[in-house]
């Protein structure tokens, strides 16, 4: 079994309610911004014509058009992902790359502040 990833950065904005300290949650209420880095991980055998798990230029092209739905962009106004948080950009990223590759096994989201979520559906 081989797992291979990918990884990608976009730059985008968020409100996001919390229930934390007043002064914490205000600051998180007001539109503000990240730069994010994902990592898209696919797990497979070779397939015997070609060698590969999947097509690493395939794979960065269906990437390419994830991350131009999150780029740049207001991320509570994404359809689909519905809170910003790390989870959800996870779950959205893994629904949107297992349409065109099935072989999706983990998706991760960091922000440079050290914050990282890693989601591995069960099988």
């Amino acid at each position: 079994m081989f797992e291979l990833s990918q990884t990608f950065s976009f730059d985008a904005a968020h409100t996001l309610k919390r229930q934390v300290s007043p002064e914490e949650a205000l600051g998180s209420r007001r539109i503000h911004g990240h730069t994010y880095t994902a990592e898209v991980y696919v797990q497979g055998e070779r397939q015997p014509e070609s060698g590969m798990v999947v097509d690493l230029a395939v794979l960065r092209e269906v990437i390419a058009n994830v991350r131009g739905e999150l780029d740049h962009h207001f991320l509570d106004e994404v359809a689909g992902l519905g809170a910003p948080t790390l989870e959800n950009l996870c779950v959205f990223i893994m629904a949107r790359v297992k349409q065109q590759i099935p072989q999706v096994s983990a998706v991760a989201v960091s922000r440079a502040a050290g914050d990282r979520c890693l989601y591995r559906p069960r099988a």
